[in-house]
């Protein structure tokens, strides 16, 4: 049976964590293992997970993680994937999964025939604290490519399944990059710039909870909206930006010639103080967005220096 390596960062998530690791339970047509990682939980989450570890033997490992951020304790957990399992899933702690998650994402991953790095995100459903139901994650309307992810992460790091090849770079792109803003954003940029494959799932593979501790959030609504333009207007993105494409160029040697080019085009975008070579830059880097509002503010990010 396929070997799955389900990744969780934990920390301080006793209040939902219980129904996430009963949902793994749940998943069929897999043979699944759980390695958690504690970045210095303080409540009672070591003890869920034990207790968890304790009715499933031989499944469950539970570490240390590097008390860094959650982007950090994720990369740390690729480090810990079996040589034997066939692939990995990075797991949130307080989603719930639906049944047959793994074993949809793992067929569709097992079309990729040529030994290329493939990387599997789906859509979710957006609940409540409680499960209430709020509505679906947005679908996408343009490929996922590495123009793409340089400006946009389409791959929520709750649905994420490698193959194992995936993991193998991720794992080697690890150690030569510096710190990244958000792992999954990272793991889609680096796996699409190496040309490997990049699946997007139109059903959603989990529910997706949303409460006031979630480390980002579901991408949704007009509060959202406001908070990307305040992100985008204090330089954040910016910020991401730059540090994005300085754990990129640590691992430009693994990309596609043609993607070293739009990554270089990219960076000559974010670098020079002049407007006109800004959008000329940017332009010939073909990055794009997934809707024509986010393209706009990705211009309008580009003229006011804010890239």
């Amino acid at each position: 049976m396929t070997k799955v390596s389900i990744l969780m960062a934990v920390y301080n998530g006793q209040r939902f964590l219980q129904e996430q690791l009963d949902s793994f339970v749940a998943q069929d047509g897999v043979d699944w293992s759980l390695t958690a990682s504690d970045d210095g939980s303080t409540d009672g989450s070591a003890d869920i997970i034990a207790a968890f570890a304790a009715l499933h033997p031989g499944r469950v490992e539970q570490v240390q993680g590097p008390r860094n951020g959650v982007a950090e304790n994720f990369r740390h957990l690729l480090s810990f994937v079996p040589t034997s399992a066939d692939f990995a899933a990075f797991s949130d702690q307080d989603d719930v999964w639906l049944p047959g998650k793994l074993s949809r994402a793992v067929s569709m991953l097992e079309k990729v025939t040529d030994g290329r790095p493939a990387l599997y995100c789906s859509r979710t459903r957006i609940v409540s604290c409680d499960l209430g139901q709020r509505g679906l994650s947005r679908d996408i309307s343009r490929p996922p490519s590495f123009r793409n992810a340089l400006v946009q992460n389409i791959a929520s790091g709750n649905t994420i399944v490698l193959n194992r090849a995936a993991v193998d770079l991720l794992q080697a792109a690890h150690a030569e990059a510096g710190p990244v803003p958000i792992h999954d954003w990272w793991a889609y940029q680096i796996i699409a710039g190496a040309g490997g494959e990049i699946v997007f799932d139109r059903e959603p593979a989990l529910l997706y909870r949303q409460h006031g501790e979630n480390s980002i959030g579901a991408n949704a609504g007009l509060r959202s909206l406001r908070e990307r333009v305040q992100m985008t207007m204090r330089g954040r993105f910016a910020s991401w930006h730059r540090m994005n494409t300085a754990a990129l160029s640590a691992s430009s040697h693994r990309m596609t010639e043609a993607n070293r080019q739009i990554l270089t085009d990219f960076q000559n975008a974010l670098n020079t103080p002049s407007t006109l070579r800004r959008l000329k830059a940017l332009r010939q880097s073909g990055a794009y967005r997934q809707t024509w509002t986010s393209n706009a503010a990705l211009w309008v990010a580009a003229i006011i220096n804010r890239l």
